[in-house]
């Protein structure tokens, strides 16, 4: 499935992944490949991104900062204030505040 997240100052990531954990507002939900269509909220929180080609790393601010993550080497975190998702077609769409 691919993956964009996206802030109002740029493109924090974008890119084919595996699986994607998010912060919504009822509780933490994970989206993967084939997931049905949904719009969602997004509260403050960590996305989790599960792919199978990258180190992990950990984006510690909306800028794109990047510090390097020692638990599992296949994620990528990135840390939001709020949002809003989106997936359909196996494209989910983060718009992080």
């Amino acid at each position: 499935m691919y993956l964009e997240i996206v802030s109002p100052e740029a493109t924090l990531f974008s890119s084919e992944v595996d699986s994607v954990v998010v912060p919504g507002v009822n509780g933490e939900f994970e989206l993967l490949k084939g997931h049905a269509p949904i719009v969602s909220l997004l509260k403050e929180g960590t996305v989790k991104i599960r792919t199978h080609s990258q180190s992990h790393l950990e984006l510690d601010d909306l800028h794109g900062s990047i510090v390097p993550h020692h638990d599992d080497k296949k994620v990528l975190t990135v840390t939001i204030n709020s949002g809003t998702i989106e997936t359909n077609n196996d494209k989910v769409i983060v718009l992080a505040d």
